[in-house]
Formats: structure tokens, sequence, C-alpha cells
């Protein structure tokens, strides 16, 4: 048997390495670069802090013999490790499409695996870099048995360390519920697909003409079916967006989220707030232009901002700690509670929850939306989550009433009754059970039937009954909100009510888990 030397070996290495580096074919390559994609290693360079990846199983080749796939290039499609986004750990996978279409098999899921153990048993973000081809087709049940693996460490890693799927390609059939189930989805514009079948199927099946992008694109799922949670325009803002996410959460579940130095006064006062509210209750203003005038330098990362427009949820900081901010949006069907915008909300609070952030809400809720399609299609079940989700919550919560509090949807948006720490109201905030309009017309509707002036009747009935019920000062009276502050008090008094419950602790009794009405 031949001698070598040190030197031999090292060479060796050298040019095993180098073909891992450059496991893709040429032509594969330029076709990536084409369509305006970056190259998986040219992706995890761009997110990740310079110098900082540390690649595992580079030179993990497959080990299907009689698959009749011949070529058995390094890495198997897939590049895993770890490294740091402004100085913090994290943990990725990078599909690469150049290598059998990104399509998974045993020994590519298997890096997976391995890297999301490990994520999961240091405790830090585990992030997808996904642009694939689905189940390797070749290696048949083992493939589906390798997503089933995934889907496992999917479940849980949840709600013990971030998980962020970013979706840079396509992503079919099974290999869509990974992301489904992980915290964050990211998509590009006009480049990024996801579908359980795709438009040929679907006419096959169903004789419905689908575009690509019509069925699965990035538009389709953040305005449509809710599964996308952020957008870009491309990839590069994409990943600076992931970088912005990561800044705003815990490494896990035991750790508080980062804080940042802050450069705007926490004793700022918001004056403007005070002459945003309309002199009609029924005129609509912009909840995000509250939030931005509350939070620090008004920076807010919205959260699903295309989808279920009548609530606004996202991530902003206090004082340089972060927070979850949810509020009603009068802009969008004056800002009541239907499935969608609850489902938003509820999962929204319980990602807080899960990760120590504090949660503050903004409640202007004429109640939930009526008619049959509403009911039918379950929205005594879908406000059930954001009602759950809240009463759940342990983290340090804040409500502010702006404006309308009606009925049971008051009672959902995170009031005293379901654990609110503190709650304040503007001067011109109406708790009750309903509108004045609707309250005289059911409280005082044989008098107006027999009035002589009924409109004038009205108007006068309406009137006392905002001046004596639509108001905060009985609520006050009795302690369900703990003040009346002025609007340009807002930001003072918010930050120094999260300052006071920054030592909160609340024990759970045990169990195995709710049972949330899904």
């Amino acid at each position: 048997m031949a001698e070598h030397s040190m030197k031999d070996r090292l060479n060796d290495l050298e040019r095993r390495k180098h073909e891992a580096l450059h496991a893709g074919p040429q032509r594969a390559v330029d076709r990536q670069h084409e369509k305006g994609k970056m190259l998986a290693r040219e992706r995890i360079e761009y997110l990740l802090d310079d110098g900082s990846f540390h690649e595992l199983d580079m030179l993990a080749r497959h080990r299907a013999l009689d698959s009749g796939i011949e070529e058995r290039p390094y890495t198997d499609g897939v590049i895993t490790g770890w490294g740091t986004i402004d100085g913090r750990k994290v943990f990725l996978f990078a599909q690469d499409f150049t290598v059998f279409g990104g399509a998974l098999g045993e020994v590519f899921a298997e890096k997976i695996h391995k890297v999301m153990d490990l994520a999961l048993s240091v405790g830090a973000p585990m992030i997808g870099l996904n642009d694939g081809a689905g189940a390797r087709i070749q290696e048949g049940v083992v493939s589906l048995d390798s997503y089933g693996g995934i889907f496992h460490r999917n479940v849980k890693s949840s709600g013990v360390i971030p998980q962020i799927s970013v979706i840079l390609g396509p992503c079919a059939g099974g290999a869509v519920y990974s992301p489904a189930m992980t915290d964050f989805v990211f998509m590009v514009a006009e480049k990024s697909h996801m579908f359980i079948t795709g438009p040929d199927v679907v006419k096959t099946v169903t004789g419905e003409e689908v575009t690509l992008e019509e069925l699965g694109g990035a538009r389709s799922h953040s305005t449509k079916s809710g599964v996308a949670t952020f957008v870009g325009p491309t990839e590069e803002d994409v990943l600076d967006e992931v970088r912005f996410l990561i800044s705003h959460l815990p490494a896990n579940n035991l750790e508080e989220p980062p804080q940042v130095a802050a450069t705007d006064d926490p004793e700022r006062l918001t004056p403007e707030l005070r002459d945003i509210m309309p002199d009609s209750p029924n005129l609509p203003y912009d909840m995000r232009t509250v939030i931005q005038a509350v939070v620090d330098d008004g920076e807010f990362m919205e959260y699903h901002a295309h989808w279920a427009q009548s609530i606004v949820c996202g991530f902003a900081r206090l004082n340089g700690y972060t927070v979850g901010v949810v509020g009603n949006q009068p802009m969008v069907l004056a800002g009541v509670l239907d499935i969608e915008s609850s489902s938003k909300a509820a999962r929204f609070v319980r990602t807080c929850d899960a990760f120590n952030i504090p949660l503050l809400t903004f409640v202007d809720v004429p109640g939930f939306l009526p008619g049959v399609d509403q009911e039918h299609g379950g929205i005594i079940r879908h406000g059930a989550k954001l009602l759950y989700a809240y009463c759940e919550a342990t983290v340090p919560r804040i409500q502010v009433i702006t404006r309308k509090a009606y009925g049971g949807a008051y009672v959902v948006m995170d009031s005293k009754s379901v654990g609110s720490d503190l709650s304040f109201a503007w001067p011109a905030a109406e708790l009750a059970v309903m509108g004045p309009q609707g309250a005289v017309e059911i409280i005082y509707r044989r008098e107006l039937q027999s009035a002589a002036d009924p409109v004038a009747r009205r108007a006068e009935l309406v009137d006392d009954y905002t001046e004596r019920y639509a108001n905060p000062y009985i609520a006050a009276e009795r302690g369900y909100i703990d003040d009346v502050i002025d609007p340009a008090d807002t930001r003072r008094l918010v930050i120094s009510g999260f300052e006071m419950l920054r030592s909160k602790r609340e024990e759970l009794l045990p169990r195995k888990h709710g049972v949330i009405p899904l």
C-alpha cells in the first residue's frame, strides 16, 4: 500500500473541499444567476456576519447507489452550519438549487436534522433558506420519511427557539409544511412560490387555469392565504429584513429579547396624538400613525402587513426594549375583528408570549364583523383564538383604548378582565356594550316609534347615551381601566408601565398543554 505524506493528504482534502464549494455544474450556476437569484453560498455570505460561517457536513454525499443517480456531488444539495448575525449565534441551512434542483433525499435531510438538533440543544435561532424542488423522486419513500424528521423537529423547537423560513425559489408539495410550522415566513416578490399542488395538477383535477404566480406567489400568500409573514422585492431586501427581525428576538425562550441603546427620549411627549382623532366617531384614522408616534424613532416592523388588514401587528422598541404591538385599524372595515384578523393577532400574541416579548395593545374596535359568511366560517371559533391567546399570555401587557371599545370585542382586545396588567384610555374612548346609535334603537324602540319627531328624539337620546355611558369614566370608577390619560402622555406612561412590569412573574398550573380552539 502506497504511503502518503501529510502534504498529499492535505492536497486531497483541499481538492475535495474545492469540489464541495463548486458542487453544482456551471450551466446550473449560470441559470440561477440568469434568473436574478443568488447561489446558496452567496445567500449565506450575505446574511451572516463576514467570516462567521462554520459549515457542517461539507463532504456528505448521497448513498442511494441503486437509485439510478450516477453523480455523487459533495454537500448533496444543501449547505448547513452556524454563524452570527450582529454577533449573535444562529444556525441555518441553505438549499442549493444547482445540485439536484435542491431536491431532498436521505443525506440531505440528515444534514438538516443535525443542524436543527444543534440549534435546539444550544438554544439559538434556526433559519432555513428554501430553494428546492421537493422530495427526490429517485429515493422514493426514504425522502418522505426524511421530511417527517424535519417536521418533528419543527414542532419540538416551536416556542423554544425562533424558527425562520426564507422562501427564495420553489417550495412545493410536502416541503411547504416545514415553513408553515415555523414562526416567520419570508418570500421574494415574483421569485418565490409555495403550493401543495402545482398549476398543472390543479387544472387536471379541478379544471381551473391558474398561473404559478397566482397560485403560490408571494403576493397571493401575503394577501390571501396569510402564509407569508414578510415580503420583499429582492433577495437582498428579504435577507436584510431577516437580520432586522433577528435583532428583535431572543435566542431562545429562556432569554429576554436583546436591548439596544435607546436613541429616543423615553420622556418624549406625543402631542400630535391629541389631534389625530376625527371629530366624528365614524371617520377613520391610521392606527400606524399612533404606533409610530409612540415607539422609538417611529420604527415599526409590521407583521403580515398585507393580510387581515383590519388589525395591525408588529415589532417595535420602547426605550430600547422590544415590544409586540397589536392595534385595530380604523382605516379597514372600521377596525372590526373578523376571522382572518382574529387568527393573525392570535398567532402574533402567542409568538410574543413564547419569546418573552411584552405586548402593547391599542384598541379601537366596534365589534366582530357580522354576516352569514363570518358565522358559517367560524367567527366564534376564530375569535376565541385571540381571546385564548391573550388569556394565556404571561408577558407584561398594557392596553391603550383610543376610541371605540364595544361589546365582546373590547373584552377580547386584552382588557383588564382577561389579564392586562395596565389599561389606559384616552378621553375620547367609548366603552360600552354597543355604540350609541345601536343602543338607542334597542333601548328606546317603542318611544321612538311613538315620538312626534323620531329623528330629533333619536338625536337627543344618542347625545344623552353618549354623555352618560359612552365614555371612559364609568370604567375608570370601577377600575376596569387604570387611568384616563392625555394622548400626549401615551409614550411616557407606556414606557414607565413596562419598566415597572419588567420583573413580572406568573406561574401557571402544571399541564401538558391547553386546548386552543384551532
